[in-house]
C-alpha cells in the first residue's frame, strides 16, 4: 500500500462503525428524518461546543465535538438509504461541514488565547488553514478530473481527535492542535502530490498514443 493512501483511522475500522450505525439509521429513516435536518442539527451542536469550550468546559466541549460529528455522518448514511441524496443536500453537507469546523477552531483559539498560550492558539490557525486546504485541494482535482480521497488527516479524523482531546485532557488538545497544524497540510500537499502523479501519468500515455 502506497504511504499516501493510509489514514490515522483505518478504512476497516469506520466500515465497522457505520456497520454499527445501521439499526439506528433504519430507524431514523422509517421516522421520516431528513438528511438536512441532521445536517443543520450537527451545525447547531457545534455553535454549543464552541461556546463550551470557550466557557472552559472542555471535557463538555469534546463531547459535543463528537456528537456533532455523529450529525454528520448520520446524514451522509440516510440520505443514501433513503434514496434522497442529492446535489444540494451534498452542497449543504459540504458547506456546513467547513462552517463547523472553522467554528470548533475559532472556539478553540479563544479558549487558548485565554490562557495566554498563544503559541498553541497560533497552531490552531495552521491547522485551520490546513483543514480548509485538504477539503479545497479535494474539491478543485476533482474538478480537474483527478482524484485524490487520500491522506492521513482527513475530517472524520480530524473531528475525532479534536473531539477525544479535549475529552481526555488539555494537554492531549495541545497535542491534537499541533498534530492537525502538520498533517492536515502534510494531506494537502499529499492530495496536491497524487494530481500531479496522474497527470505525468496521463501526459506519458498521450504521447505514447500519439501516431
Amino acid at each position: 500500500m502506497d504511504y499516501s493512501t493510509r489514514r490515522l483511522i483505518p478504512q476497516t475500522w469506520q466500515e465497522s462503525f457505520i456497520r454499527m450505525l445501521s439499526p439506528l439509521i433504519g430507524f431514523l429513516a422509517h421516522r421520516g428524518f431528513s438528511p438536512n435536518f441532521f445536517t443543520v442539527v450537527g451545525l447547531i451542536v457545534t455553535f454549543f461546543a464552541a461556546a463550551a469550550i470557550i466557557s472552559g468546559y472542555v471535557r463538555l466541549a469534546g463531547i459535543l465535538i463528537l456528537l456533532g460529528g455523529l450529525c454528520d455522518t448520520v446524514d451522509g448514511l440516510i440520505a443514501r438509504s433513503t434514496g434522497k441524496a442529492s446535489r444540494f443536500g451534498a452542497l449543504l453537507d459540504s458547506s456546513v461541514d467547513r462552517y463547523s469546523e472553522f467554528i470548533i477552531y475559532l472556539g478553540v483559539a479563544a479558549y487558548f488565547i485565554g490562557l495566554a498560550d498563544y503559541a498553541t492558539a497560533t497552531c490552531v490557525f495552521l491547522a485551520q488553514c490546513g483543514s480548509f486546504m485538504v477539503s479545497y485541494t479535494r474539491a478543485r482535482a476533482e474538478s480537474l478530473g483527478f482524484k485524490t480521497k487520500i491522506g492521513l488527516m482527513q475530517r472524520p479524523e480530524r473531528i475525532v481527535l479534536m473531539g477525544l482531546g479535549a475529552l481526555i485532557h488539555i494537554t492531549a488538545l495541545q497535542f491534537v492542535v499541533w498534530a492537525i497544524a502538520v498533517l492536515a497540510n502534510l494531506t494537502a500537499l499529499q492530495r496536491l502530490r497524487c494530481a500531479f502523479k496522474q497527470d505525468s501519468i496521463e501526459f506519458e500515455e498521450d504521447i505514447i498514443l500519439e501516431p
